[in-house]
């Protein structure tokens, strides 16, 4: 697959209540790049699953990961930079979405358990409850040294956590 020189995809990643998607707004806010959230890719099944409080084991999320693969698949063939959130969890979910797609850049947002937690129990219109985060948090696994991505507390105000992604994007690679 040809790939334009420049092509990047930022995965704002993290568990439920880090600031995923908040992040990301301000992201394509900033950069225009079209945006897609990772949440609206799972099937109906697993929203129903998270929704009863039952955590998606490995076997749930492996459709999930396949069809935000192939969108950024997508956007990258065209040669288009993209957002997308996506928890990625797991270095074997994050290398579903980065197999053979070298656009792919992940900002992980980071926030400690009580501050997550609490997010998640002030939001309304979500369909994850707060009694899944302790699975997510022990699934999580930090990105590796040779992943391309950094991680970045989420504890500041969006414009700051993007500011921060923003400048370790740059120092791996020129972004347009």
């Amino acid at each position: 697959m040809q790939v334009e020189p420049g092509s990047t995809t930022i995965v704002v990643m993290g568990v439920s209540g880090s600031g995923k998607s908040t992040v990301a707004a301000e992201l394509v806010a900033r950069l225009g790049w079209p945006f897609a959230e990772g949440d609206d890719f799972h099937p109906r099944a697993n929203v129903e699953k998270m929704a009863a409080g039952r955590p998606l084991d490995d076997e749930d999320r492996w459709p999930w990961l396949r069809s935000l693969s192939a969108w950024i698949g997508e956007h990258e063939a065209a040669g288009r930079s993209a957002v997308v959130t996506c928890s990625a969890l797991k270095r074997s979910f994050r290398d579903v979405l980065r197999d053979g797609r070298p656009s792919v850049w992940f900002a992980h947002v980071t926030a400690d358990a009580a501050v997550l937690r609490e997010r998640i129990e002030q939001r309304t219109g979500h369909y994850m409850p707060s009694s899944l985060l302790d699975s997510q948090l022990a699934l999580l696994e930090p990105l590796g040294p040779d992943e391309p991505g950094a991680a970045v507390p989420g504890t500041g105000s969006p414009g700051a956590v993007a500011d921060a992604l923003l400048a370790a994007l740059r120092q791996e690679r020129a972004i347009r």
